[in-house]
This record gives structure tokens, C-alpha cells and sequence, in this order.
């Protein structure tokens, strides 16, 4: 006979869920946010509002899921002791698929609630640069943005290449995007640090092994209103409009609208080219340099540089988070948790959710 816990059984072979999802929690902090929300003088300070607002969302999207999820565990019991009762081929099928189903979604259940940092449910706003390796490495680092739009893709999650630096003569050099998505941030994360792919070189005549590495770094956006908290004086700007570059044809803008805004005291710089007009390039900018600035100052507050980022390494060997080997045999494996794929095209096709599930478990594993 089909129990709960049967259906539970691939991901933790209890039910419900791990508590540290904590529906009771959630239930009782939704209802105390409602309370909160009904306040008509509550829109007197938009900052406050809108904060309540987001996370009592937040709240009731974990609730709805968490519900959902016994209703059905509810449905596959009681089609179970129908069959138990009567042979029916087809109610059979049914059953056996939705435990398969519901399999995948206590696992997607477990993993929100490894996701209990901060800034976790935060959107993300993503770097990639390549490395030691020269075009190698730039054509890598135009793979791995691939990888994570077509993550993004599947996910469902919103993305947008907010500036991109091309190679010289293939790949890109960096690139910056935006995810924007439940948890996007504290999902992405866990793929922080330098990625490295060995495989027989297209720009090699000779067809040897090269190796390449780039590098994925992560912070989260800002919320509006605590985008409002962050002032810089204009005097610590440096702004510089350009033309933007790219390969050729009609991605290239004929206007100087791409901007660059450098924040003079630490150096920081964001640049955006993606959007149409000038000042929509330099509110963008503007954004993601007040989130690498809140990155700064957290780590300050923290006095640890890896608390939010994680440990910065050289690009370069010995530094890799994850190997992508396509040949003299295929397998990606990540070194933090020993996961290993046997097939990179997958992987690299943005199928990466057990690679990140892997890491979340990990991390949450030392915080215990």
C-alpha cells in the first residue's frame, strides 16, 4: 500500500517534509503580516509597506506550495485504497505517476527550505569573467552564460544581459546579468566561484587538450526601498558614456548610449549597454553598483570577506569549484560535494538543479 512517506521516501524518507521548512512558523508570521497589511495607515511609509508586502508574498507562495503538496499526497492515499479494494490498469498508471511527481516536488520543497539566508529570496545580479586561458577561457566563460540563460530558461526565471565585454577573437571577456525569480539568488549562489572545462581545443590546428576556467560571482539585488537607503555623493562618481561593442550587424548601437559609472572611493564599476536610451543605461548602471556596494559594506559589518561571497580565489588552477571534462572522457563533477554527471551536454545545456541541490545540502550539512 502507497503511504505519505513512500511518496516522500527518494527525498527524506519522512513525512511531512524536514521542519526546517517550518509551515507552523510561516502560517503564524504570514497571519501576523496580514494583520500588519490591513493597516490603513500603513502606505504612510512606502519603505515599511513594501517590504510587508514582499514578504508576506513570499510567505504565502511557501504556504500554497506546502498545501498543495499534501492535497495531493491526500489523493494518492486514497487511490491506493481503491486499487487495494479493485484491480483498475488505469488508476494504477495514474498513481504510480503522480508519486513520481510528487517525489521531484518534495524534493523542490526541501530545497526552499535550504534556502533560509537573508537575501536568499532575493532576484541576483551575476558576473562572469574568463580567466587564465586567453580565447579559451573567453569562449568558456560564453558557455557558461549560456548555461545559466538556459537554466534561467527552465526555471522560469526572468533574465537580461545588462553589459557584455566580447572577446578578440571569440567568446566574451565578461558579462553581467540580472535573474529575477523566487529564491533566484540564494539558488544561483551556490554556483559562486571558478568553473573549469578541459576538452580538445576548436581554435587549436593541432586538436590538443586545453584546459580553460572562468569564474561565476553572485550578489543579490536590492529592494527598492533599501535602494532608496543607499546615498552616493556625486562627487565620488565617475560617469563615462560609450558606444557600445559587440561582434557586428544590428546588435551594435550607433549611439554613445552604454554607460560606465565608476565608484571613485573603491573603485567599484557597473556599466550597462543592453537597454535603449542613455538614462535607462545609467539607471541600470546605477543599480547594480548600489547592490556591489550594500556586498561591500555587508562584508564589512561581517568582518569576513567569504560571508555573502564566498572565498575569492584566483581564476586559475587549483582554484576550481567544478571541473567540466569533455575530453578524454565526459563527466562534470563538482569538487565541494564529489556530485558527479556523466553527461556535460546536459550540463551545460543548463540542466544543473542536482549540482546546486548538492551544494545547498552541503552548506546546510556544516551550518548543523
Amino acid at each position: 500500500m502507497i503511504t505519505p512517506s513512500a511518496c516522500a521516501s527518494s527525498a527524506s524518507g519522512s513525512w511531512p517534509p524536514r521542519s526546517s521548512f517550518d509551515v507552523d512558523g510561516k502560517r503564524a508570521r504570514a497571519e501576523e503580516l496580514e494583520g500588519q497589511a490591513s493597516d490603513p495607515t500603513l502606505w504612510n511609509d512606502q519603505q515599511r509597506a513594501q517590504q510587508i508586502t514582499s514578504q508576506l508574498s513570499r510567505l504565502k507562495d511557501d504556504i500554497a506550495r506546502y498545501d498543495g503538496l499534501i492535497r495531493r499526497v491526500d489523493d494518492a492515499v486514497a487511490m491506493d485504497e481503491l486499487l487495494a479494494e479493485e484491480t483498475d490498469p488505469d488508476l494504477a498508471r495514474e498513481l504510480a505517476a503522480s508519486v513520481v511527481d510528487l517525489e521531484a516536488d518534495v524534493d523542490k520543497l526541501e530545497l526552499v527550505a535550504l534556502l533560509s539566508g537573508p537575501y536568499d529570496s532575493s532576484d541576483a545580479i551575476a558576473t562572469i569573467n574568463a580567466g587564465a586561458g586567453g580565447t579559451e577561457s573567453q569562449d568558456w566563460a560564453e558557455m557558461l552564460l549560456r548555461m545559466y540563460t538556459r537554466w534561467a530558461e527552465r526555471e522560469g526565471f526572468d533574465s537580461e544581459i545588462d553589459d557584455i565585454q566580447h572577446g578578440d577573437e571569440a567568446g566574451i571577456k565578461s558579462a553581467t546579468f540580472t535573474l529575477r525569480g523566487t529564491n533566484v539568488y540564494g539558488l544561483l549562489s551556490a554556483e559562486r566561484g571558478v568553473h573549469r572545462l578541459v576538452r580538445i581545443s576548436p581554435f587549436d590546428a593541432q586538436k590538443r587538450r586545453h584546459t580553460s576556467f572562468a569564474s561565476l560571482d553572485v550578489i543579490p539585488m536590492l529592494e527598492e526601498a533599501d535602494e532608496e537607503d543607499i546615498t552616493i555623493p556625486p562627487d565620488e562618481l565617475r560617469i563615462d558614456v560609450y558606444r557600445s561593442s559587440g561582434p557586428g550587424g544590428q546588435s551594435v548601437n550607433t549611439t554613445d548610449s552604454a554607460v560606465r559609472i565608476t565608484h571613485i572611493p573603491t573603485g567599484l564599476v557597473a556599466a550597462c549597454q543592453n537597454e535603449r536610451s542613455q538614462l535607462q543605461n545609467r539607471a541600470v548602471a546605477m543599480r547594480i553598483l548600489k547592490a556591489r556596494l550594500a556586498e561591500l559594506d555587508r562584508q564589512k559589518r561581517e568582518q569576513e570577506m567569504d560571508s555573502i561571497r564566498g572565498e575569492r580565489k584566483a581564476v586559475d588552477f587549483g582554484s576550481q569549484i567544478r571541473s567540466y571534462v569533455l575530453a578524454p572522457y565526459q563527466m562534470v563533477k563538482d569538487h565541494r560535494t564529489d556530485e558527479e554527471i556523466g553527461d556535460p551536454a546536459r550540463v551545460l545545456d543548463g540542466d544543473i538543479d542536482r549540482l546546486i541541490e548538492a551544494e545547498l545540502r552541503r552548506r546546510a550539512s556544516q551550518a548543523d
